[in-house]
């Protein structure tokens, strides 16, 4: 199943009136909207970017929560011949000045032709557009108020997206990603997960983050199965909700990162789930960041007596520059684990802190090599950095967004940043190469501690841990969000063991103090650099066991 030579606006022609997209509202019911509906609202939209001066090639930017708006501005700028750009609404920073600092980076960076927003986001995206010498943004009801539909799309842009990076080692990056590689990426996803009309699926993620937007909301309607969707903060304020949806309406697909499992164990109880059935999963997919082995045992023990098999947790692996996915776990086969270098090296686990969980093998047409510093390729288990190639890698970037990461566009493919290894052809990812720090010859990733210290009960974003050589010493640092006196003694316990003679600190920062991406990422190198700079010196201190 999956058809992977489906066109990104085929489904326009054959929109069905009982297939399309349900929204959840606040009355905890749903507001359907037929594709046949939303494709007619895509064509008005297209007409109505053109009224405003919008031409084939220009970037239309989107500032709107998930919504039929969205939907409709996002093909309508397809259809109209113009590249569509997401850009976080204000809902996703908890400071109004790191936002305005964000979308204006961003904004700046693509110099949009429109700027599309919704009546929640106005006030904030018209100040920043001002500051950076854009138009006034429009809010999508007024821009398709009195507008006629186009009668057929026109040609699609070489450029179908513009899809920025999550910021994680510096400012987001734009990465220029074809009509081609992204109908390619969206096919060969659904031949992956073998997707059919027939399949519903649900989503809380954000549509401004690759995984929400692509991974989900246009694998959904490409394909034209049933999707039901809530908001990020829906899902914050009663996951249970979220897990009646997947239960009442025979859910077949739906997506988060490690950190939604994880929410979920923290806030349902087995009590909380009588009468739900997760038996119609066939997968949930994990990825846009770790997978915690412990996390995914937790979560299938919480809802496998309600009828989920072990087998529908799928793991999986992917960037912006990839379009999205790159490596996936098929549904059925069930995940496992592995370790670095070869059976009888005893020292191998050091490598990455813990047990990593396998993201699959590679997707249709895609090649995945572990190469060391130099460029050449590793054996199997050999620790190194993952280099992508094949079809759906991005075109490049859109002018130079100073990236510390080390990720590259270029004659090798896409050399990712991320440290991995390949264990009889699937994909064991371990953390960024800049996030680790070697001990007694043997590198160790700040995320791999991470997953140490969530096991050890700090909860997730509640603590960052940092690696790195500081005024000519080997550092770790672990960033606490409102600590609380245990954490530190467990962070002392962790680092301890796993960094030798390294000297240790402790970051103490007030809840919701840790700078993150639009998707709730620590910016590992950004706090590293303002840790250097000395701007965290009365909130520093020794990390000690007491």
């Amino acid at each position: 199943m999956g058809n992977p030579d489906r066109g990104l606006l085929d489904w326009l022609d054959e929109a069905s009136a009982e297939r399309g997209l349900y929204y959840a509202n606040h009355e905890d019911g749903w507001d359907f909207w037929s594709y046949r509906d939303l494709g007619r609202l895509v064509l008005t939209t297209a007409a109505a970017l053109r009224a405003d001066g919008v031409r084939p090639g220009d970037v239309v930017a989107l500032v709107q929560r998930s919504s039929p708006g969205f939907v409709a501005t996002f093909f309508g700028a397809l259809a109209a011949g113009a590249t569509p750009c997401s850009i976080a609404p204000p809902f996703a920073y908890q400071r109004a000045d790191e936002y305005e600092r964000h979308a204006a980076q961003l904004l700046e960076t693509v110099r949009p032709a429109a700027v599309v927003c919704d009546d929640e986001s106005l006030e904030r995206i018209r100040k920043v557009a001002a500051e950076v010498g854009l138009g006034e943004p429009v809010v999508f009801d007024r821009l398709v108020t009195d507008a006629e539909p186009l009668e057929r799309p026109l040609p699609l842009p070489k450029t179908a997206l513009l899809q920025f990076t999550s910021g994680s080692s510096g400012f987001s990056r734009g990465v220029r990603i074809s009509a081609e590689a992204l109908r390619t990426n969206i096919g060969g996803m659904g031949v992956w997960l073998g997707c059919a009309p027939e399949y519903p699926a649900a989503s809380w993620l954000p549509v401004h983050h690759d995984m929400g937007l692509v991974g989900f909301l246009l694998n959904v309607v490409v394909t034209g199965f049933d999707g039901w969707m809530l908001q990020p903060d829906d899902f914050i304020r009663s996951p249970l909700r979220y897990l009646r949806c997947l239960s009442d309406r025979r859910i077949v697909l739906t997506a988060m990162p490690n950190f939604g499992l994880s929410y979920i164990l923290r806030r349902v109880r087995r009590a909380d789930l009588e009468g739900l059935r997760f038996d119609a999963l066939r997968a949930v997919i994990i990825g846009a960041e770790r997978v915690d082995p412990r996390v995914l045992r937790d979560f299938h023990a919480l809802l496998g007596p309600y009828g989920l098999d072990r087998g529908a947790l799928v793991p999986a692996y992917g960037s912006a520059e990839a379009t999205l996915a790159v490596t996936g776990l098929p549904p059925g086969e069930g995940w496992t684990t592995g370790h670095p270098g070869s059976a009888d090296d005893g020292d191998a686990a050091s490598l990455a802190g813990t047990a990593v969980v396998g993201c699959g093998r590679p997707l249709p047409d895609r090649t995945v090599t572990i190469v060391s510093e130099d460029g050449a390729e590793l054996p199997d288990g050999q620790v190194g950095e993952i280099v992508v190639s094949g079809v759906s890698i991005a075109d490049g970037y859109l002018g130079d967004a100073g990236s510390a990461s080390g990720t590259s566009l270029g004659g090798q493919g896409l050399r990712t940043g991320d440290a991995g290894f390949l264990r009889d052809g699937q994909l064991f990812v371990i953390g960024r190469l800049g996030d680790g720090l070697k001990v007694s010859g043997k590198m160790v990733f700040a995320e791999s501690l991470e997953t140490l210290l969530h096991q050890r009960g700090v909860p997730e974003r509640r603590v960052a841990v940092l690696l790195g050589v500081r005024d000519g010493t080997p550092t770790g640092a672990a960033v606490f969000a409102g600590v609380r006196p245990e954490w530190r003694r467990i962070a002392h316990e962790v680092l301890s063991a796993w960094l030798g003679d390294a000297e240790l600190l402790s970051v103490e920062v007030p809840q919701g103090g840790i700078a993150v991406t639009s998707s709730g990422k620590p910016r590992r190198r950004v706090i590293w650099q303002a840790l250097c700079a000395g701007a965290h010196g009365a909130q520093t201190r020794p990390l000690t066991a007491d």
